[in-house]
């Protein structure tokens, strides 16, 4: 075997590597876990860990084609938290306005972080960093400081997105499901997820093409917003109210998923599938550090940005030994 085909090989594998890695730790993580805990393999803890993920793999869903354009949108968490407390309120007034309300404020948001991206050439991070702090204090004004709880009438059928079951499973993990059917396709079989690519890989040599880069832009954060703003109607739904404390540090729960799942932070390269993995492995962590009882709720975060930092690093390494 020659030199350049040994490299070629080496690169090969490493890219394979780059974006199943997570995968085989996941399988390799359930595998262990079924046999270390007695109650792991349990029906009913499989499906609260599914269910538990589907709310959060909602808003990493947008935040993935977001990372692939080389961008970033840290108003996931405060969309998600608000979209909440609308989806709350709305429900009074009907099934519609409590999905369709949340919906287009979120969307709202993103797309005014899209056009300040694309239009005025602002960083993302300063952008979204702003509207992040605008979604919560909308949503502090909306709440009177925290102090009001919408509340869902028992018996609503708004309830049924989050609290109704098929076949004993959540429907927001069905709900789930078809969200990342249908990105899937939008990334992989659409020119819209073309141009996501080519922007992520190199945004001028996409300009030169001919490409709508504008206009990409624009629904990407468009469609983050409205995703964020979608879980939190499943949260609501859920949780048959709309809580004014969740969605801190969401967002960066969003971006280790992603990253977790083999999307590279400086874009170009990633796959709906790998955030699912990321979403599921990250679940696993948090249940089997629930599954110990001895060990504090905060070892969640510390594992999580453990392996964070061990995933980024990795891929920086197999990023280097492609190119070579």
């Amino acid at each position: 075997m020659t030199a350049t085909q040994t490299q070629a090989r080496n690169a090969a594998f490493a890219g394979v590597l780059q974006r199943q890695g997570a995968a085989v730790v996941l399988v390799l993580g359930i595998f262990a876990s079924w046999f270390a805990f007695p109650h792991f393999g349990s029906p009913d803890n499989l499906r609260n860990l599914v269910l538990q993920g589907s709310f959060l793999a909602v808003i990493a869903l947008g935040m993935t084609f977001v990372i692939i354009s080389g961008g970033i949108d840290l108003s996931v968490g405060s969309n998600y938290a608000l979209g909440g407390v609308l989806a709350a309120y709305g429900a009074q007034y009907g099934f519609f306005v409590a999905i369709l309300l949340p919906l287009v404020v979120c969307s709202l948001i993103g797309l005014v972080n899209g056009l300040l991206i694309a239009r005025t050439g602002m960083a993302p991070f300063i952008v979204t960093l702003a509207t992040l702090l605008f979604a919560r204090g909308l949503l502090l004004a909306l709440t009177s400081e925290g102090s009001t709880t919408y509340k869902v009438e028992p018996g609503s059928a708004f309830l049924w997105l989050g609290q109704g079951t098929i076949f004993g499973v959540g429907v927001p993990v069905y709900i789930t499901l078809v969200l990342f059917a249908l990105g899937g396709l939008l990334l992989r079989r659409t020119r819209f997820g073309q141009s996501v690519f080519a922007i992520g890989g190199a945004e001028q040599s996409a300009m030169l093409m001919g490409l709508p880069v504008a206009r990409t832009k624009i629904s990407l954060y468009t469609l983050s917003g409205g995703l964020a703003g979608f879980a939190g109607v499943l949260t609501a739904a859920y949780l048959q109210s709309g809580v004014t404390v969740i969605g801190v540090g969401t967002e960066l729960d969003a971006i280790s998923v992603v990253v977790i799942g083999g999307t590279l932070l400086t874009g170009g390269a990633g796959t709906i599938i790998g955030t699912l993995v990321g979403v599921l492995l990250r679940t696993l962590i948090q249940n089997v550090i629930n599954q110990i009882g001895t060990l504090d709720s905060n070892y969640q975060t510390v594992v999580s940005g453990a392996f964070l930092l061990v995933v980024v690093v990795i891929q920086r390494l197999l990023a280097r030994s492609r190119t070579r």
